[in-house]
C-alpha cells in the first residue's frame, strides 16, 4: 500500500444515466449515495489494493444534503476526503458537483467488520496510516 499515489481530496467521476432520472428528469436523491458508493469503493481499492468486496467494511451511517438538483445526464464528480478515525471505524466526507455546481455533500462512516463475528474489529495499521494523514 503506496500513500504517496493518494492525493486528498480523492475524485472521481461518473457517469449520469438516463436510468438515474426521476420522472421529472432529476437524478433520484438514492443515486447521489450510489455515486458516493462508487467513488469511495474505487478509494478503498486503489489504497488497499485489495477488491472492496474483500474487505469487511460496512456503513453505519450515511448522510446527505442536496443543494440542487442534477438535471439530465453528464457527469458527477466526487470529491472525497477522510474525516474522523476511531478504532474500529472512519469517516468520509463527499462533494459531489454536476457542471461546476455543487450539488450535495454528505459523509459516511465506515466500520472494519470481523467476518466470523460479525462483530466490529480494529482498524488495521496501514489504513490509519493513510486515512490520518489527511483527517
Amino acid at each position: 500500500m503506496s500513500t504517496d499515489s493518494i492525493a486528498f481530496p480523492y475524485e472521481t467521476e461518473h457517469e449520469v444515466r438516463f436510468r438515474d432520472l426521476d420522472a421529472v428528469g432529476h437524478v433520484n436523491n438514492v443515486v447521489y449515495a450510489t455515486y458516493c458508493e462508487q467513488c469511495r469503493v474505487r478509494f478503498l481499492e486503489a489504497v488497499l489494493g485489495e477488491r472492496a468486496a474483500d474487505l469487511g467494511v460496512v456503513v453505519a451511517h450515511l448522510e446527505l444534503d442536496y443543494r440542487t438538483p442534477i438535471e439530465g445526464t453528464g457527469t458527477v464528480a466526487v470529491a472525497m476526503e477522510p474525516g474522523d478515525v476511531g478504532d474500529s471505524s472512519f469517516e468520509l466526507t463527499y462533494e459531489l458537483t454536476f457542471e461546476g455546481e455543487v450539488v450535495a455533500t454528505g459523509s459516511s462512516v465506515q466500520v472494519v467488520v470481523d467476518p466470523e463475528t460479525g462483530a466490529s474489529a480494529p482498524l488495521p495499521d496501514g489504513w490509519r496510516a493513510v486515512l490520518d494523514a489527511e483527517a
